[in-house]
């Protein structure tokens, strides 16, 4: 697996906008490529300036090529949201992840078990 970062800047008042185009317009098109497995915007506000983080995680370096094209590491930025962002990072950063875990809370009935024990 295989983590893209992007990073961009916007404002607090175009944050929403972002985030509902992110929504309606970016997670339908990332679900649509094979290969695409999850998504994340983080975010870090000084009140005025937000800086995101936007983080795909891909099943491979192929499925991104299959999302970007051959230049894997070129940003991929719609014209909507180049006018809801103040700047954006031109280039991405992309990660293996060596170690995962996805925490699972116990159900009740194995909450039960595991004290019977």
């Amino acid at each position: 697996m295989v983590v893209r970062f992007w990073s961009a800047r916007t404002t607090e008042v175009r944050l929403p906008d972002y985030l509902g185009h992110f929504n309606d317009h970016v997670l339908p098109h990332l679900r649509s490529k094979e290969g695409f497995l999850e998504a994340r915007v983080l975010t870090q506000s000084d009140g005025v300036v937000v800086e995101m983080i936007v983080e795909t995680l891909w099943a491979s370096l192929e499925s991104i090529e299959r999302f970007a094209g051959p230049d894997r590491e070129s940003a991929v930025v719609g014209e909507e949201a180049v006018h809801l962002l103040t700047s954006y990072d031109r280039r991405v950063r992309h990660y293996e992840v060596k170690v995962r875990e996805e925490h699972r809370p116990l159900t009740s009935s194995s909450k039960s078990s595991t004290s019977d024990r």
